[in-house]
């Protein structure tokens, strides 16, 4: 009889991926750099575990949105003091920051707790195509459609 396979921090190898976002629709970028963030593309993928390998994403500003969010979707901030309420359109994010964009979108895919914390802390957006891991050498991932 063979036993379930159940990852653990000793066991759990992690890889490095650059993804660059030039005209790549945010949705689309965004599903898949939780899947990789959370391990899901893995066959030793274990819920309870950050299981994930590391994404880089470049190219942050040259993002697609679908439709016409660009200038309909709004980004809420508050500063916790009574009026602090702060909106911004997605284009005005993009011009001033465009790593947030890439990063509210992948923060709300994973899990809401500690271990989504964890596997967000892997997640490095850069504006341009350059990026300072290259100790690492990570692969190149072409995202899908």
């Amino acid at each position: 009889m063979s036993k379930t396979f159940m990852a653990n921090k000793q066991n759990v190898e992690r890889k490095w991926y650059v993804v660059d976002a030039t005209d790549v629709i945010l949705g689309r970028l965004s599903t898949e750099v939780a899947s990789i963030l959370r391990g899901k593309h893995k066959p030793t993928f274990t819920p309870h575990v950050d299981c994930g390998d590391y994404v880089i994403v470049i190219n942050a500003e040259k993002v697609a949105f679908s439709a016409d969010k660009l200038n309909t979707k709004i980004y809420y901030t508050h500063s916790r003091y009574p009026g602090g309420l702060s909106k911004r359109t997605a284009k005005q994010l993009l011009e001033t920051f465009p790593e947030r964009v890439i990063e509210n979108a992948v923060k709300g895919m994973l899990p809401k707790n500690k271990l989504g914390r964890k596997m967000f802390g892997k997640l490095f957006v850069y504006r341009g195509p350059e990026h300072p891991h290259q100790a690492q050498k990570p692969e190149v991932y072409q995202i899908k459609g």
